[in-house]
């Protein structure tokens, strides 16, 4: 057996000391546009479903999930099976435009998870899996199919408009905000929960209204499912909440089985753009992964699960929101879920776009009050991230495997890391009218 310092035990020798330092040296050597890891300084060396283990020995719960990348957790066994098989037959691991036995498991499977409407008549094409590759080949291909050059994006100023009041669709009009003669739109891209803006589900009435005006005025609907897709929010894909069908589907993340893998599926009749996306389409082992997850996912009906542990947790999360007034709206679908962080001092630090430069950790600030939670939270083994325009939403991805068990556990670590925060701050643990005190 390794005893202390022979390099062989866990957690030892130089390589364990190396790993400790990987934060110091990643400050040194990398930009500082790079912040992920910077904000949460954990070392992963193992990691298991919801479980990953770091390099000083703590546990941790992970509801990052790589974004959302991990719809099965961290090395699942179906999925790593997939990726021995490929390694173990000797075929190529990355080839280009070229079909192969793996490519055509995972299309049949992909296929297989769509409905009739888009799956009868669909082409897939395969793009990099970097930044926004596939919605750039998804509008490229809307403006070939088109031959027009507007894309028209939905934002949240249509989703609170719709929650108001009837959404204005005019934007899909030839003369809208432009006088007479402005084109039509080439296509209409729409993110089923806009994850990055703060998990901000769009809501289902606008969905349809926006389907029903985009066919009438032949403008192709994009549907960007990057990551809200294969179960994430209680549906196989998030298009399906409302009944619509789009005509062009955007997929990444959760599709690669956690490697990466980006594609677009359109219907057949829009035909392709002459120009490719990416020179890393179509990797081999993304695609075993993909397509075992696919499979698993679909099998398993974990989207079913992802809907009831995901209303478990916006429940929970919501008593939060009821009990500390630090916490503001909570938002989400399945298992994707935003909570906002509020302070009554922070609408000086907010424009239309967002937080204001220089002002996104600002003590008393919103964006410091979900950054303390952060802290708080992975001080108690649990990893959450922050997003939003004003870095004030912590984020929640649990992957769709996670237990009830392990969902209680995410909740009270949260609510424990919600209350520490609440205690410290100046004026908390006051309730407003209708929230209780701290227990």
């Amino acid at each position: 057996m390794a005893g202390p310092g022979s390099g062989t035990g866990p957690g030892t020798g130089p390589g364990a000391g190396g790993r400790r330092s990987a934060p110091r040296r990643q400050a040194a050597r990398e930009p500082a546009a790079r912040t992920y890891a910077r904000a949460l300084p954990v070392v992963p060396v193992r990691a298991r479903g919801l479980t990953i283990e770091g390099a000083d020995g703590r546990r941790y719960l992970d509801c990052v999930s790589g974004a959302g990348t991990l719809a099965l957790g961290h090395n699942h066994p179906v999925v790593l099976d997939a990726i021995r098989a490929v390694l173990d037959s000797g075929a190529p691991l990355h080839v280009m435009d070229l079909t192969t036995p793996v490519e055509d498991a995972f299309v049949t499977e992909l296929l297989r998870t769509l409905p009739p409407g888009l799956a009868d008549r669909a082409r897939v094409r395969f793009c990099g899996p970097a930044g926004t590759a596939p919605v750039d080949a998804a509008v490229a291909l809307a403006r070939a199919a088109t031959g027009r050059t507007r894309v028209v994006t939905v934002t949240d100023a249509d989703a609170d408009a719709d929650a108001d009041a009837d959404a204005d669709e005019t934007f899909l009009d030839d003369d809208h905000g432009g006088g007479p003669g402005r084109e039509r739109p080439a296509g209409l891209l729409l993110e089923p929960v806009r994850s990055e803006a703060g998990v901000r589900p769009v809501p289902d009435g606008l969905v349809r209204r926006l389907r029903a005006r985009a066919a009438d005025r032949a403008v192709p609907l994009i549907v960007d499912e990057t990551g809200t897709g294969v179960g994430r929010t209680g549906a196989y894909w998030a298009f399906e909440h409302s009944g619509v069908t789009p005509d062009v589907l955007v997929l990444a993340k959760a599709i690669g089985g956690s490697l990466p893998l980006a594609v677009v599926v359109h219907r057949e009749d829009l035909g392709e753009p002459d120009r490719t996306v990416g020179a890393f389409r179509g990797n081999q082992l993304a695609l075993a992964a993909g397509a075992a997850t696919l499979a698993h996912v679909r099998e398993h009906r974990l989207a079913e699960h992802a809907a009831t542990l995901g209303g478990r947790m916006l429940t929970g999360l919501r008593a939060l929101a009821a009990e500390f007034t630090c916490v503001g709206d909570v938002r989400g679908r399945g298992l994707m879920a935003g909570v906002e962080l509020v302070a009554p001092d922070t609408a000086s630090d907010v424009t239309a776009h967002g937080a204001r430069p220089g002002t996104a950790v600002r003590p008393g600030t919103a964006a410091h009050l979900a950054t303390a939670v952060r802290r708080e939270c992975l001080r108690r083994g649990l990893i959450v991230d922050v997003t939003g325009p004003c870095a004030n939403v912590v984020r929640l991805l649990p992957p769709l495997i996670v237990t009830e068990e392990q969902m209680s556990a995410v909740l009270d670590r949260l609510a424990d890391a919600v209350r520490a925060v609440d205690r410290d701050r100046p004026g908390g643990s006051v309730p407003l009218r209708g929230k209780r005190g701290p227990r």
